[in-house]
């Protein structure tokens, strides 16, 4: 009897034993994870910015005098010489010598900016010849691998760049034939001696109406502006990014524009990065070096109808692309040591694992060596978490 009752207390003591050394024992890690995998991987520059249009015209009063009200409404289609506005006569400002005398220095300047705009045209002229000379040679030495296929698109695009200057510079040479001609046919109405005349304010270029400055009839003074006009749909985007970072962007990168919610993004390309900065106000009222990125949009702008002049856009300024890279995402990154490791899923257990790190972005980090694709890794590990621990996936994915 009595050795039965030891036998019963021994099985007891370990029953006990069992469960406190069960209830004792490491628990699980629950963890999130996620697949090592291949493919492109980018670094990029974001920030705000806005549309502008490419040549903005400011129709202004050629003399003082009475506007009568202007019917246009901003978004309405104006032609070439197509009457905007009418200006009519107001004593004494038609009549006396002063204002005579201005408008023949007026003609003087007009005279000037028609040579001006005529020099730079044939300068543009030059740059553009000298643009597709470059283009030829670099397609050349492209076709024979003398030079990367980057050289050759850049030299397409300053072809591009230098074509839409001489279309600049061929409208401005017609805005200032058309300014002089006002001026002359202003001083010959003077002369006339008119005062019941109505001198007709015409549109410099085609386009349509972007803002109306002085809509209802009123005096004006010379040369105070009455509307603006521009092609609506020929924009560029002005995104002004930090001077740190402007430094990477160089002219022919890649870049999307974002738009809005429900609007695909639309490809684009540096053109220019201006040489001189700006001081900004961030939201945090720290003041910040910026500079200015011009982008032109790489196709047409079909697509979206409702986009126009001062839009906010989203600009992705690609810096560095490569098509096939081995990725992480930057939440499964640690510090170790001078470098960083990941957890890596084996089986039940997190195993420690240095890797190496070139690049990241806000979201993934390319991985040139220590993990290989379809592993699988701990993203956002806890300070619980150490080489060796057992963990649990919730979801189940292994």
């Amino acid at each position: 009897m009595k050795t039965r009752n030891q036998i019963l207390l021994s099985v007891a003591v370990l029953a006990v034993a069992a469960l406190v050394a069960w209830a004792l024992r490491p628990q699980p890690i629950a963890v999130e994870t996620a697949a090592v995998a291949r493919g492109p991987f980018e670094q990029t520059i974001v920030d705000d910015g806005k549309t502008r249009v490419r040549e903005r015209y400011v129709i202004a009063a050629p003399l003082a005098g009475r506007v009568a009200r202007i019917r246009l409404e901003p978004g309405d289609p104006v032609r070439l010489d197509q009457v905007v506005a009418l200006l009519a006569p107001t004593a004494p400002a038609f009549l006396d010598a002063r204002t005579a005398r201005e408008l023949q220095e007026r003609i003087g300047a007009a005279q000037a900016q028609v040579a001006r705009a005529r020099a730079e045209t044939l300068k543009v002229l030059a740059q553009r010849d000298q643009a597709r000379a470059d283009l030829e040679r670099q397609a050349t030495l492209a076709a024979g691998g003398f030079v990367s296929p980057t050289a050759r698109e850049q030299a397409a695009l300053a072809l591009r760049t230098a074509e839409r200057s001489v279309d600049a510079a061929r409208f401005a040479e017609d805005a200032a034939g058309h300014d002089l001609a006002q001026a002359r046919a202003a001083l010959t109405r003077y002369k006339s001696g008119d005062p019941t005349a109505k001198w007709e304010v015409t549109s410099p270029v085609n386009g349509s109406v972007l803002k109306v400055v002085q809509k209802s009839e009123s005096p004006v003074a010379l040369g105070a502006p009455l509307l603006e006009v521009a092609d609506a749909r020929s924009l560029e985007a002005v995104v002004d990014v930090l001077s740190q970072d402007a430094v990477a962007i160089r002219p022919g990168m890649a870049a999307r524009v974002e738009l809005g919610q429900g609007v695909a993004p639309l490809p684009a390309l540096v053109r220019l990065v201006e040489p001189a900065a700006f001081t900004k106000v961030s939201a945090l009222g720290v003041e910040e070096q910026r500079v200015n990125v011009i982008l032109d949009f790489a196709g047409p702008l079909d697509q979206v109808w409702t986009i126009g002049d001062a839009f906010r856009v989203e600009a992705h300024i690609v810096t560095y692309r490569i098509e096939d890279a081995v990725k992480v995402p930057v939440g499964a990154l640690f510090p170790e040591g001078d470098g960083w490791a990941v957890f890596v899923v084996q089986d039940d257990t997190a195993a420690k694992r240095a890797v190496k790190v070139p690049r990241r972005n806000g979201v993934e980090a390319m991985v040139e060596d220590g993990l290989k694709p379809g592993e699988r890794v701990i993203v956002y590990p806890s300070d619980a978490l150490r080489d060796g621990s057992t963990i649990e996936i919730p979801d189940a994915r292994r």
